[in-house]
């Protein structure tokens, strides 16, 4: 198995693992295709969502500031994982970055591509595993992921395989939550997406726990659930950036 996100924007619909009428697990490689296509099919709706997107002025603004907030000088080499659409991306490569994209689902990943020749900007968007991405021995100044982790069957292997495709004194950034599960208006996911070891998200608590280790204790969390601008709405779950310099 491997990657992907299921943000639950503000509505709080999201991607249910729990939900009902689910055939039997397939295993790792039957449930790697499912997923694939699961986003595939997604893909063309998937920047409907506000924060997705990106779309709305103020949203679009308040996303670029953060990015802006948590990068170095450009130009950077930044690594974004689980890359989606590529709209974090491309306000990265708005602002001089140099970057690689990796996601699991190829329409995604065609998407982005199409963006970035839209908008008349370089940028390399790989499809693969975002558990390994496919750069080889490439080392980056920033590796990104947004709303990830979760879904990861191994989530403290790739968080080390990512830590490791740092540059000294780079920079992992995860933005990431535990969504609200009272009340959410669920869709069915992937087979056996209920026994991922963070299914449902991951409070910043445990991610930090599991991060510190890796990069000798410098991690911070800023909170991101009071911040509407950034989601399209007002939210009520946990959702946060964790920060760790490697």
């Amino acid at each position: 198995m491997t990657e992907r996100r299921a943000d639950p924007g503000p509505s709080g619909r999201r991607a249910d693992p729990r939900a009902p009428g689910r055939r039997a697990d397939p295993g790792p490689s039957g449930r790697r295709a499912r997923i694939a296509a699961y986003w595939d099919a997604a893909a063309e709706s998937f920047d409907d969502e506000p924060d997705h997107g990106l779309r709305a002025d103020r949203t679009r603004a308040a996303w670029a500031r953060l990015l802006r907030s948590w990068s170095p000088a450009a130009p950077a080499g930044v690594l974004d994982v689980g890359c989606g659409t590529g709209s974090l991306s491309l306000l990265l490569a708005e602002d001089g970055h140099r970057v690689t994209g990796v996601d699991l689902a190829p329409r995604m990943v065609g998407r982005a591509r199409a963006k970035f020749a839209a908008a008349g900007l370089a940028g390399r968007f790989l499809t693969g595993d975002a558990t390994h991405p496919p750069t080889g021995e490439e080392r980056f100044d920033v590796v990104l992921s947004r709303h990830l982790v979760w879904t990861l069957p191994d989530p403290e292997a790739a968080l080390r395989d990512w830590v490791g495709r740092l540059r000294p004194g780079g920079r992992l950034v995860l933005v990431e939550g535990r969504w609200r599960r009272a009340g959410a208006e669920g869709v069915p996911y992937v087979a056996g997406a209920e026994a991922l070891p963070w299914s449902g998200g991951v409070g910043a608590d445990d991610l930090a726990a599991a991060v510190r280790p890796l990069v000798g204790g410098r991690v911070r969390v800023e909170p991101l659930s009071g911040e509407a601008e950034l989601w399209g709405g007002p939210v009520d779950d946990e959702r946060y950036a964790l920060i760790a310099d490697g």
